[in-house]
């Protein structure tokens, strides 16, 4: 290491134009790239140039060139003019975040910058957007200032009432690896008491000093600088990139030359248990604990004899005053991002089904949870990352995995799209056959529009399902129909 970054938060800015003036010229730097993640950039780049177009007051001029290198010249140059109202458009505001988003997966410094710039807009224009302190959260966390990002991540959930993206368990990570680390640097102190001497001045002088000695073939004198230089990153608040780092390279130079196994294994597993949490979050087993896995026969006898009924995240049981009802079967099946007022949706769920890619909900009680996905490598990724400890008692193992293509054995010659979270929960009960009663309440295959908490509002209708299909499956097993319910028993 030569340097060590110390990247804060900005304080200032948060003008629109400048953003979008940033913005234009950022497009301009992307032009050829063949980075795919730069290229998606510049693709938001684009739309946002679009959008902002359609809300900037331009003054009467003749025919103006076509084309996206027109385009970007009159938006460099036009950047000072007065955007259409007093406050941000949504429109224009969706486009930055995009932008924003895309800028933060890029990863590299120059992109960082461009989302920093867009955040500080974002919460000058709005101060209280959910999706703009989520976004600083991000930020701040991909900068490796994790105190701020925690901040950033409370301040988001001061302002909604679900979490959907699981930042409960982000903080309790971020948290939990940062206590670890302190913990592993107590340790390495104690271990190597010289440590103390060295743990003041420039900690890129001190590291360089031990490795010189290390090279030398001096560990005794090398190790005091290294722990040192460990401390003052410690005590500085340096982005957790550059602690993690050299800890990393310490703990191989060490291993190297150390053979004291009793000494040395502690230290190994705090370092693990650091990098797990900051990456993983609050699970505390990864085998998935406090859980009870339950199997494709053992749902068979929990469900059987039982009503059931299954309700839809449409606009339809939004307006229902079906609650009681709802809340009379035995057994209250809902999904994903489903949405919870008493009158019209009942209180109860019993059962969630959700699709492994969304956290909605999941850290909401209730006695089973089936988490569907199709790749079972992402699916148990999904399961250790999401996953909230003590929400569910019981948790649908591989064999509940994906009811349509493992249970019913339908491959894409026989049903081509990716069945939706509904219909592999509907397929997976039609398939045990054990309800007397099995009803769907509001099914109208979004018809009415989405139902959902806040957080997933925004999230489109995905046209990679099949709903014209389900709906005929469904119809074609249906004993009655009315507005509200689709009987299947």
């Amino acid at each position: 290491m030569t340097r060590v970054q110390n990247r804060r938060s900005r304080t200032g800015g948060g003008e629109l134009d400048d953003c979008l003036r940033a913005c234009a010229v950022h497009s301009g730097k992307l032009v050829g790239s063949l980075d795919r993640r730069r290229g998606e950039l510049a693709e938001q780049l684009r739309k946002l140039l679009v959008v902002w177009g359609t809300y900037r007051i331009d003054a009467p001029a003749a025919v103006a060139p076509s084309g996206a290198t027109a385009l970007l010249k009159r938006a460099v140059k036009g950047a000072a003019a007065p955007v259409a109202g007093a406050a941000i458009p949504n429109e224009l505001l969706d486009a930055l975040l995009a932008v924003a988003n895309k800028a933060l997966q890029c990863g590299y410094d120059d992109e960082l910058n461009l989302a920093l710039v867009i955040s500080d807009t974002v919460l000058a224009q709005r101060k209280n957007s959910r999706a703009g302190w989520r976004l600083r959260a991000r930020l701040l966390e991909a900068l490796g200032e994790e105190t701020e990002a925690v901040e950033a991540y409370e301040k988001y959930l001061s302002l909604t009432d679900d979490d959907g993206f699981g930042v409960r368990a982000r903080i309790a990570g971020l948290r939990g690896g940062a206590d670890k680390e302190r913990e592993l640097l107590d340790l390495l102190a104690r271990q190597c008491p010289a440590a103390r001497e060295h743990a003041r001045g420039e900690a890129t002088d001190v590291w360089a000093e031990g490795l010189a000695a290390h090279a030398a073939g001096d560990w005794a004198a090398a190790e005091p600088r290294l722990v040192g230089a460990l401390l003052i990153l410690a005590e500085e608040q340096a982005p957790v990139a550059d602690r993690q780092q050299l800890l990393s390279q310490y703990l191989e130079l060490r291993t190297a030359v150390d053979q004291d196994l009793t000494a040395l294994t502690p230290v190994l597993g705090l370092y693990a248990e650091q990098r797990r949490s900051r990456m993983r979050g609050p699970v505390a087993d990864p085998t998935i604990g406090g859980v009870r896995w339950i199997t494709l026969g053992e749902f068979r006898n929990q469900i059987a004899g039982k009503s059931i009924c299954l309700i839809a995240n449409s606009g339809r049981v939004g307006a229902s005053s079906m609650g009681a009802e709802i809340d009379a079967y035995d057994l209250v099946v809902r999904f994903n991002s489903y949405k919870i007022d008493p009158k019209h949706t009942g209180s109860r769920t019993d059962i969630h089904a959700t699709i492994h890619k969304h956290g909605f909900n999941w850290e909401k009680q209730v006695t089973t949870r089936l988490v569907f996905g199709g790749i079972s490598g992402d699916w148990k990724w999904s399961l250790r990352n999401r996953l909230v400890p003590g929400a569910q008692t019981y948790l649908g193992d591989e064999s509940l995995r994906w009811p349509v293509r493992n249970i019913g054995r339908l491959g894409t010659d026989a049903w081509s799209g990716i069945p939706t979270t509904g219909f592999n929960m509907l397929f997976l009960l039609d398939f045990l056959d054990v309800s007397p009663k099995l009803d769907l309440i509001g099914f109208d295959f979004y018809e009415s529009g989405a139902y959902r908490v806040p957080e997933a509002m925004k999230l489109a209708i995905t046209s990679v399902h099949e709903y014209t299909s389900e709906k005929e499956w469904v119809m074609q097993r249906a004993q009655s129909v009315t507005d509200m319910r689709i009987s299947l028993r």
